[in-house]
């Protein structure tokens, strides 16, 4: 880093994604991208023509992709908020309702950029420890006097609370914005947006990169109260009006649409999800109970280290993260069928080498 960097700056920890390597040609089963194509009117709608106004600027105001989302949940587009993924959400939130004078809490094991926010913005967060199975403690969330963030369904232990749980939380804090991050939630989880129209401090966040097959386009999204967009829009306004771009909107507009298609593919996601768990199972592998589209899972004889890297030799991506609590665990997204065989293929060679 330069001299110049401010010395707030120099001690932040940044986000790490995962890993992109260009060495070889892998299965990439460590991002929790979907394995399947965005909808077919997506790729209609990327035209020459619609390539040809690039030389414009976007729209600000976003109203197509905004009407398409309110519609499809059942609300007004003022109840709509779009950033350019959901991350850009998350950080507008924490700038718009957290900072030194007010905290936030959030559970230690969870969505990585909670932690990079609030050390970005200066905030200093109440960390409260997930149970030892890795479910969330509701009761300390509820009446904590600080915005609330978490994910339901939870990231990397792909374990979800039940709506009337989230509920506790939401009604808790009634003078606290209450984010739910669904990055997750179409692949078993129970949505909060049926809460909206009854606490003005819940903020519903998601994402088309997961079951919408749109990771590469960058759109998040949060529906709330008008009063809770209108927070949201004026800092948007502040630093990024034109923060999506126009292929993204037309691509999220047919992706939106497209009900059919979505929920094919998340209920193929779901089956695959279900047979690769049972098969690690009966490998002896421990998981917990996933609502995601990636399970969270331990090998019994050999490291959660030394299974992922033994999978990378072998051509195929999982995700690891190394601190103490996860170290046993690797994070395994749901690609295909044909995916998850060789997954389950590279396991057993692994598990017969490590246990002959």
């Amino acid at each position: 880093m330069s001299q110049f960097l401010r010395p707030a700056l120099s001690a932040l920890d940044p986000y790490v994604p995962g890993e992109q390597p260009q060495d070889k040609s892998y299965i990439k089963l460590n991002t929790n991208e979907n394995p399947y194509p965005p909808a077919p009117g997506v790729l209609d709608a990327i035209t020459r023509e619609a390539v040809s106004q690039l030389k414009l600027y976007s729209d600000p105001t976003i109203a197509p992709l905004k009407a398409a989302i309110a519609q499809q949940y059942g609300l007004q587009p003022e109840n709509v908020f779009v950033t350019n993924g959901s991350d850009e959400t998350l950080g507008f939130s924490f700038l718009a309702y957290a900072d030194a004078e007010h905290p936030v809490t959030i559970p230690d094991i969870s969505y990585g950029f909670y932690k990079v926010f609030a050390q970005l913005f200066q905030v200093a967060p109440t960390v409260i420890p997930l149970r030892e199975d890795f479910s969330l403690p509701v009761e300390k969330f509820c009446g904590v006097d600080s915005m609330v963030v978490f994910a339901n369904p939870n990231a990397p232990t792909a374990i979800a609370l039940p709506l009337s749980e989230v509920e506790k939380i939401v009604a808790s804090n009634p003078d606290h914005v209450v984010l739910v991050d669904e990055a997750y939630v179409d692949f078993g989880g129970e949505s909060a947006v049926s809460l909206i129209d009854r606490y003005p401090n819940l903020l519903v966040v998601r994402t088309f990169s997961k079951s919408r097959s749109l990771a590469g386009a960058r759109i998040g999204y949060a529906m709330a109260q008008p009063a809770l967009i209108d927070d949201l829009e004026r800092v948007r306004n502040s630093f990024h009006p034109y923060n999506i771009n126009r292929l993204s909107m037309l691509a999220g507009v047919e992706a939106m649409k497209d009900t059919a298609y979505f929920e094919d593919c998340c209920q193929k996601i779901i089956k695959t999800r279900r047979h690769t768990a049972e098969a690690l199972k009966d490998m002896g592998f421990t998981l917990t109970e996933s609502a995601t589209n990636f399970l969270f899972a331990a090998p019994n004889v050999i490291s959660g280290k030394e299974y992922y890297e033994k999978l990378k030799d072998r051509g195929v991506l999982v995700r690891y993260f190394g601190t103490q609590r996860l170290s046993p665990y690797v994070r395994i997204t749901i690609g295909t069928e044909e995916e998850m065989a060789v997954l389950l293929e590279k396991t057993r060679e692994i598990l017969k080498e490590a246990n002959p």
